[in-house]
C-alpha cells in the first residue's frame, strides 16, 4: 500500500466505518508508512504522541472494521498491517507472510494468496494467519557463501 496523505486516511476510515479522530489518522498513515507489519513496539517508536494503550485500543477497533490484519510473527510478537479491501466487513486482500529465522524480520508475500481451506460442518471461520518460516533471499545468501 502506498503511503497514505491525511485525506486518503481520512476516507480509508470512512469506508470501513470508523469515526474520524486525529489518533486514528495518525496511526492508519503511520501504519502506510510501514513495508512490513508493523509491532506494537515499532508503532511506539514511530508514534511518540499516542500512549501504547491507545494505540493498542485503536488497532484493535481496526482488527474488528477489516481495515488492520493481525498476525503473529514466528517470534511470537504480534503484527498489524493496513488491509488494501475497500469494506468494513470482509478482508478481500488476505496474504501469506514471510518470518525469516536468522534476521527476524516479517516480509508481506503480497502476490501470495492464502489458500482456501475447507472447514468441516459446523466450524465458521473468522480469520486466517498464514505464515512460512525460513530464510529471506538476504540470509539465504549469506548461508551460502559460507
Amino acid at each position: 500500500m502506498e503511503e497514505l496523505n491525511d485525506k486518503q486516511a481520512e476516507l480509508l476510515l470512512k469506508e470501513h466505518g470508523i469515526r474520524l479522530t486525529a489518533n486514528r489518522i495518525l496511526i492508519a498513515r503511520t501504519l502506510s508508512t510501514m513495508s512490513y507489519p508493523a509491532s506494537m513496539k515499532e508503532l511506539e517508536a514511530k508514534i511518540q504522541t499516542i500512549d501504547k494503550s491507545n494505540i493498542f485500543r485503536t488497532l484493535l477497533l481496526f482488527k474488528q472494521h477489516h481495515l488492520v490484519h493481525q498476525m503473529e510473527d514466528g517470534n511470537d510478537v504480534v503484527r498489524f498491517e493496513l488491509c488494501q479491501s475497500q469494506d468494513e466487513k470482509t478482508d478481500d486482500d488476505m496474504h501469506v507472510h514471510f518470518y525469516c529465522e536468522r534476521c527476524q524480520h516479517t516480509y508481506c508475500l503480497s502476490d501470495t494468496p492464502i489458500p482456501q481451506v475447507e472447514l468441516p460442518a459446523g466450524f465458521e471461520q473468522s480469520s486466517v494467519n498464514y505464515m512460512v518460516k525460513g530464510l529471506c533471499p538476504k540470509c539465504s545468501h549469506r548461508y551460502y557463501l559460507k
